[in-house]
């Protein structure tokens, strides 16, 4: 090999190792949408933006808003192939809500707090676990690094049937997880896993696609004297 052909590999290959990384590709928005969902379509098209270039797929993106009530639909699945948003209940850790009133008051990172983690993540493949079938996620952001660490996963949750929803109004909180209901996890196991991104944060929006305020914590609800409180359910990982 020619000097003169070697040196021009080598600038060749530097130029390569020099150039920016590649931004991740955004699908495009949909054009008929609600409100709602355009603001939903819009998070999860900036989420992609940002942690897209390692995810495995990027046609569905989840959000978990947390800033609704849990017996609210708040898990969004938008899915950029269909220009649908499909939305789902999902419960949040015990130790964001220790007033069990059905709001998340803060998230941590912190191990052992059985509270929920905001940030993005990627979900894996299925899991059999002790308890059935899960979907292990890795924490994208230093707000929820620990994920693995702490086995913060999706499963499925009796505490989250829409029996649990009729009888006390919301659902049970797990130790941090995304708990669904069987059949609503099912979706997730389809639609979701597999190397997607999933995005949690406290948005708080509503279905007319405003933002919903959560009630102050002075106000009491009417509750009947010797009404049966809520099981102590806290999940499973």
């Amino acid at each position: 090999m020619k000097r003169r052909d070697l040196l021009a590999g080598t600038l060749a290959a530097g130029a390569t190792l020099a150039a920016p990384a590649a931004r991740a590709q955004v699908p495009a928005m949909p054009t008929a949408l609600t409100v709602r969902d355009r603001r939903l379509f819009a998070i999860a098209q900036e989420q992609l933006l940002q942690h897209g270039s390692g995810l495995w797929r990027r046609d569905v993106v989840g959000i978990a808003d947390y800033g609704l009530h849990s017996s609210e639909p708040r898990l969004h699945m938008v899915d950029f192939d269909r220009g649908t948003v499909d939305s789902f209940r999902v419960a949040h850790g015990m130790g964001s809500d220790p007033e069990h009133d059905g709001w998340l008051n803060w998230f941590s990172n912190v191990p052992e707090s059985l509270c929920s983690s905001n940030g993005a993540y990627m979900t894996f493949g299925w899991y059999t676990g002790r308890y059935g079938t899960s979907i292990r996620l890795e924490g994208l952001e230093h707000s929820n690094s620990n994920a693995l660490d702490r086995a913060i996963v999706m499963h499925r949750a009796s505490y989250c049937e829409p029996a649990h929803i009729t009888r006390w109004g919301k659902l049970g909180r797990s130790n941090g997880c995304f708990a669904m209901s069987d059949a609503d996890f099912k979706i997730a196991l389809l639609r979701l896993a597999g190397g997607r991104l999933l995005y949690a944060d406290k948005l708080g929006i509503g279905a007319d696609g405003g933002t919903v305020g959560e009630p102050p914590k002075d106000l009491k609800l009417l509750v009947p004297e010797g009404a049966p409180q809520p099981p102590r359910d806290p999940g499973v990982y």
